[in-house]
């Protein structure tokens, strides 16, 4: 598939890669992939949703945030915020249809703002290990070594077992991360919300998703736990499940 490159107002562009829909599917909603942190648009669940979505003839758009991938900038410049507005230069220049958000991790923190900010626009969301809030649980979780390692050098490096680069968490991320919290109060939308948690997580909990439930108390909220379940659920028995709650929307 070809990439394609949308601009900024900062001047970084985005690099995005789009199915438009066809026969059928053109009456169907498009699906938008937020990857997590650190991650791109090359992933098995983005790609996997991608043929998934050509088989049906439904749109798809999957694309990489500032600093990731493709696209241009530097990752230790973004935060919560900026990575939000690259989602939202997504929605509101590649497709006017409704949308299906589908996001990992970090991008299920995303997708929750962005519900809350295009609720009109999306047909449903879909967290796959959803990390809203995930600063603060590094905030709470920071000893003496890593507040002076902040302080010193204005971030916290912690070993990335994905990667041979480690995770690096600035001091404006962790900043604008309280800014954008989303589980410090409670929300409404009659947008439906598909939480899919494995049991065995090792990064985010899967209390997570109650939590996240809880904050959207009176709102349509499934959750779907799988007991083997880890933090990628990029099994075919995983890949499966959530194409399944696409195609049930």
């Amino acid at each position: 598939m070809s990439i394609s490159y949308i601009n900024k107002t900062n001047g970084n562009k985005l690099a995005y890669i789009h199915i438009k829909p066809s026969g059928n599917g053109k009456k169907l909603p498009a699906v938008i992939f937020l990857g997590g942190f650190k991650s791109d648009m090359a992933g098995t669940k983005a790609v996997f949703l991608e043929q998934q979505c050509i088989t049906r003839g439904q749109e798809f758009i999957r694309f990489d945030y500032s600093g990731h991938g493709q696209s241009e900038g530097e990752f230790i410049n973004g935060t919560i915020g900026s990575w939000k507005n690259d989602a939202l230069s997504i929605i509101d220049n590649i497709t006017k249809r409704d949308i299906i958000l589908v996001g990992s991790s970090m991008g299920g923190w995303i997708s929750l703002l962005l519900l809350l900010e295009r609720e009109k626009r999306i047909k449903a969301m879909i967290g796959i290990a959803s990390a809203p809030d995930f600063t603060k649980d590094i905030e709470q979780r920071m000893n003496d070594n890593d507040l002076a390692m902040i302080e010193k050098l204005g971030r916290l490096e912690i070993p990335n077992e994905y990667s041979d680069e480690p995770y690096i968490f600035t001091k404006e991320l962790l900043k604008d991360g309280a800014q954008q919290s989303i589980l410090d109060r409670n929300h409404k939308t009659t947008t439906p919300i598909i939480l899919i948690q494995g049991k065995q997580d090792p990064d985010v909990p899967w209390e997570k998703a109650l939590k996240i439930k809880n904050c959207f108390l009176h709102s349509n909220v499934k959750i779907i736990f799988i007991d083997d379940g880890d933090h990628r659920l990029s099994r075919k028995q995983d890949l499966n499940l959530i194409n399944a709650e696409i195609i049930k929307i």
